[in-house]
């Protein structure tokens, strides 16, 4: 017989333990919030509403995009991680969360130990585009118009650290060129400047740059990708325009907060899997030039360990630094 006060001890422990499953089992009970880290229209923003449109049906909750741009990410990486950990705020996590976290000196948290990512959600190569008034027809002619008169070409980004600023730093990195810089709350208002002439390029997401390429507004000289992207067959890849080697592909990940019960994120991994299946969503994407990926929460803690191996290198070896 075990003594009274044990008895008590262990059936407070056995309630307590009943209680958080009874909770997790109750998941969701609430609307979920997905945080886009960056301005309305974007990449991020536009993946974020499909996913997160699909995903409200298959949990019988609504799932509310909360749009928090910022500090090229950060200010919404930074209120999911100190959200509570229950599982109802997720965010869209990209190349700046999950990849670039060298880039940051000066940041009030740490993505590599305070999020927790559920799922890798897809993967879409960038596009280089300029403005019509810049007279390169090809990646070489930019080179080469960007060697003639250093400085002077401008390019734009969804922020420090974004995608967008990633695979142009790489760009300037292999080529020995230099450009100026010029980061935006988000690939929407950068997309904006570039169209009105006050920024020269941008590598904008293949997803999103359809729309600009058709006005004519813009010219599109390379894909990001190692292969041709099926939506734009007649653009070359950039290795293959003269920077051999070259490799930028943006992934996207839906993460939450360190600390959430692993049945919830596993749960949140189901749904969203099943999400990522869904034929609508597929052909959507796929006019998108968009690839859903999905997998185990295992995969993408492995996806964004090797990216992030990967970008610490270019971002070391380039000098690259932001507050």
């Amino acid at each position: 017989m075990y003594p009274k006060f044990l008895r008590a001890l262990m059936a407070v422990a056995l309630c307590a333990t009943s209680a958080a499953a009874l909770a997790q089992d109750a998941f969701p009970s609430k609307a979920l919030k997905l945080v886009v880290p960056y301005a309305a229209g974007g990449p991020a923003d536009v993946l974020g509403r499909m996913v997160a449109e699909k995903l409200g049906a298959r949990l019988g909750q609504p799932v509310v995009i909360d749009s928090k741009p910022g500090a090229g990410g950060h200010l919404g990486g930074e209120m999911v991680a100190k959200a509570p950990a229950d599982g109802y705020t997720l965010m869209l996590g990209t190349i700046a969360h999950n990849g670039a976290v060298k880039l940051y000196k000066n940041l009030r948290y740490d993505p590599t130990h305070d999020l927790q990512p559920v799922i890798v959600i897809a993967e879409s190569p960038s596009v280089m585009l300029v403005n019509q008034s810049v007279p390169a027809k090809s990646v070489s002619e930019l080179l080469a118009l960007a060697r003639s008169a250093p400085g002077k070409l401008s390019y734009g980004s969804a922020g420090n650290g974004s995608a967008m600023h990633m695979a142009a730093e790489l760009f300037k990195y292999m080529t020995n060129i230099d450009y100026v810089h010029v980061p935006y709350r988000g690939g929407a208002p950068a997309m904006t400047d570039l169209l009105g002439g006050q920024i020269s390029m941008l590598f904008d997401s293949v997803g999103t740059a359809h729309q600009y390429i058709k006005t004519g507004k813009v010219r599109a000289l390379g894909v990001t990708s190692s292969t041709r992207n099926a939506s734009l067959p007649d653009v070359p890849t950039i290795a293959e325009s003269g920077v051999p080697g070259y490799s930028s592909v943006p992934w996207y990940t839906i993460t939450v907060a360190k600390g959430v019960p692993a049945a919830i994120v596993a749960r949140l991994n189901a749904e969203i899997n099943a999400v990522l299946k869904s034929p609508e969503l597929a052909q959507r994407w796929d006019a998108l030039g968009v690839l859903p990926l999905g997998g185990t929460v295992d995969d993408a803690v492995k996806r964004n360990k090797a990216e992030t191996e990967k970008w610490s290198a270019v971002i070391a070896a380039a000098h690259l630094q932001a507050e």
